[in-house]
């Protein structure tokens, strides 16, 4: 496969505080890749810094053969790459319609009639109900919340799609519909998936492979039957601890 990112030699620093050093990363086209790691080692930043909200001391991250740190136009990222938040950040005064649109009127000169008509197949994509386009955040439900923050996400089309911890909040339930949902949309629209999570079933059920954040590094990207064999203390507790082992044995 291609590498569709690419990131060299990457180094972060939050005032004194290393984050990240000399890390190494490849990302295949049309692959799931998990993010994963304790506290503090820097996962979520990582996300970040490959979507221009945070900065490294140093390094390069091509995406797309773009050195996206040194961008002419910074909004070319923002067309190519879709971004689900944790807590779906959509805008409380807008309706999930209108946030979806947003980014169609931002970075497109499409008619408002064409807009809608997206609108409407991104709701559909999603498995929201057509209603649900006229409703506020805050009449939705967290399964509902997630769907339409990720709708907002596919609306450019990207080629490739961020999600920080897209489960987190929902019951079992949801979650599982959550996962099943981020696989068909991998297969019928050839993304390439970035996640950051914690939830073991998503590992499971979700990813092609598993990149450990740990040491400052990125010190192991496997599939997971190959991580649980993969000797980090870290690796060991977080896969053979009781949850883990329900994992494995389910």
């Amino acid at each position: 496969m291609n590498n569709i990112i690419e990131i060299r030699q990457l180094s972060t620093h939050f005032g004194e505080q290393l984050i990240h050093e000399n890390l190494d990363l490849d990302i295949q086209q049309g692959e799931v890749l998990a993010l994963i790691g304790g506290s503090g080692t820097g996962k979520s930043t990582l996300l970040r810094e490959m979507i221009l909200l945070e900065t490294p001391v140093s390094g390069s991250i091509r995406i797309l053969d773009h050195d996206i740190l040194n961008l002419d136009d910074p909004l070319w990222l923002r067309r190519h790459c879709g971004v689900m938040f944790q807590n779906g950040a959509l805008f409380g005064s807008l309706t999930v319609a209108e946030n979806i649109a947003l980014p169609l009127q931002e970075h497109t000169k499409l008619s408002d009639k064409l807009i809608a008509e997206i609108v409407a197949l991104k709701i559909e994509l999603v498995k929201l109900p057509k209603q649900a386009g006229q409703l506020y955040p805050n009449q939705l439900s967290g399964g509902m919340v997630k769907r339409a923050a990720l709708a907002r996400a596919l609306a450019l089309d990207p080629q490739i799609l961020f999600l920080d911890e897209p489960t987190a909040g929902l019951d079992p339930i949801g979650a599982a519909d959550l996962d099943n949902l981020i696989v068909d949309l991998k297969q019928l629209l050839g993304l390439t998936i970035v996640i950051v999570t914690h939830d073991l079933d998503s590992l499971k059920q979700v990813t092609d492979r598993i990149a450990v954040l740990a040491d400052k590094q990125v010190i192991a990207v496997q599939p997971l039957d190959e991580l649980l064999e993969f000797g980090h203390e870290w690796v060991q507790s977080y896969f053979h601890g009781v949850r883990g082992e329900r994992l494995i044995s389910s």
